[in-house]
C-alpha cells in the first residue's frame, strides 16, 4: 500500500490510449500534428496566447524556464525548501550556466512579497553582487500548501515593479486548481506569471510535462536550449499526445481532485498530528520512529521526512480501500 510518491502513480488509461493513437508515421521532433496542436489547445485552456514546449521531466521544465528568465550572471529568488533548491541536483545552475539561487523563507514553503524583499533589498546594486532577475514559486508547494490567486498576484506585482521574471513550478498545478476551483488563467498570467512548468507526470501522464510561456519571445530561446540539452525527442508526438489527452475534458483537474480527496481522508484521521494544513495531496504527520514502524508493519509505504515526521502522498489512482485502511491505522496510533 504505497503512499511514498505520486511519481509512481499509474498511467491513466486515456493517456495510454493517446500514446497508442500517436503510434503512426508523422514528422519527427516537434513538427507533428500533435505537437503543433499544443499552442492552440493550451491557449484555449488559459484564455491567452501561449507558447508550449513538451519536455520529458519536471526538472527540464523548471530549468529551461529559469534559463529563459535569468542570465548566467543573475539570481533566482526561491524558497529555501523549494524543489529547485533541494531536489534538482544542481540542474538550475547547470541549465542557466551558473545563475545563483537566492533563498527566501516563508511558512509552508510559500513566498510572500515581504520575504522576497528581505532577500533582494539587502543586495547592493553594484558589479560585485549577483543581482536578482527572476522569482520562482511552487504551487502546490513542497509542503502541500496552495497559493491562491491573490497571493500569486501579490508576488507578480512585486516582480513587475522590480523588473523580475516570474516562474511557477506547477508539478502539482492540478492539485492546486482542484483545491481552489478558480480558472487556470487566474492563477497564472492574470497574476503576472511569465512561465509555468505544467505538471502531468504526477497526475496520470507517463513521460510528458508542458512548459507554458505566457510572455512572448521566451519560447524562442527555450526551444534552442531544449535541443542543446538533448531534450528534443525525435518522436515528440508521444509526449504531445499525453498532454492533449490530459487536458481533454479537464481530465487533469479530475485526477487532481481525486488525489486531493484521498489526502483529505487521511488528514481527517490525523488530528493534531498534522504538521501542515492539507490543501493538496501531501500529508505531513508527526510520528515517532516506533509509530512509523507500526504503520510499515501493516504494509504502508511512505517517506520519513524531518525528525519525528513522515510524508504521505496520495495520487489519482490511490486505492480507496488502502486510503481507508491507512486512515484507520493513523487514528489507532
Amino acid at each position: 500500500m504505497r503512499f511514498f510518491s505520486d511519481n509512481a502513480a499509474r498511467i491513466h488509461p486515456k493517456v495510454m490510449d493517446a500514446i497508442a493513437g500517436a503510434d503512426q508515421m508523422d514528422t519527427a521532433y516537434d513538427g507533428d500534428r500533435w505537437s503543433k496542436a499544443l499552442d492552440g489547445r493550451l491557449s484555449e485552456l488559459f484564455g491567452h496566447d501561449v507558447d508550449v514546449l513538451w519536455v520529458p521531466t519536471g526538472t527540464a521544465a523548471n530549468c529551461l524556464a529559469l534559463a529563459a528568465l535569468c542570465p548566467p550572471h543573475g539570481g533566482v529568488v526561491c524558497h529555501r525548501d523549494s524543489h529547485i533548491q533541494n531536489d534538482e541536483g544542481g540542474a538550475p545552475e547547470f541549465y542557466t550556466h551558473g545563475a545563483k539561487l537566492m533563498l527566501a523563507d516563508g511558512e509552508g514553503a510559500k513566498l510572500t512579497p515581504d520575504t522576497i524583499r528581505t532577500v533582494i533589498d539587502a543586495i547592493a546594486n553594484d558589479v560585485h553582487r549577483v543581482q536578482p532577475h527572476a522569482i520562482s514559486i511552487t504551487n502546490a508547494t513542497e509542503y502541500g500548501r496552495v497559493y491562491n490567486p491573490d497571493e500569486v498576484a501579490a508576488v507578480g506585482t512585486l516582480a513587475r515593479e522590480r523588473g523580475l521574471g516570474f516562474h511557477m513550478d506547477g508539478a502539482r498545478f492540478a492539485n492546486a486548481l482542484a483545491r481552489l476551483g478558480c480558472t487556470p488563467a487566474a492563477l497564472t498570467w492574470q497574476a503576472g506569471v511569465d512561465a509555468l512548468s505544467f505538471g502531468f507526470v504526477k497526475n496520470g501522464a507517463m513521460s510528458a510535462e508542458a512548459l507554458v510561456f505566457f510572455k512572448p519571445g521566451l519560447a524562442d530561446t527555450a526551444r534552442r536550449r531544449r535541443k542543446r540539452a538533448g531534450l528534443l525527442m525525435s518522436k515528440g508526438r508521444y509526449l504531445a499526445a499525453q498532454v492533449l489527452a490530459m487536458v481533454e475534458n479537464d481530465l487533469w483537474i479530475a485526477n487532481g481532485a481525486l488525489a486531493n480527496a484521498c489526502a483529505e481522508r487521511l488528514a481527517g484521521a490525523a488530528g493534531n498530528r498534522l504538521v501542515h494544513p492539507v490543501e493538496a495531496n501531501e500529508v505531513f504527520l508527526r510520528a515517532t520512529p516506533d509509530e512509523a514502524a507500526k504503520l510499515r508493519a501493516q504494509g504502508f509505504d511512505f517517506y520519513d521526512w524531518a525528525e519525528g515526521e513522515v510524508r504521505l502522498v496520495t495520487a489519482w489512482d490511490s486505492d480507496g480501500h488502502h486510503v481507508a485502511a491507512l486512515a484507520d491505522a493513523i487514528a489507532a496510533l
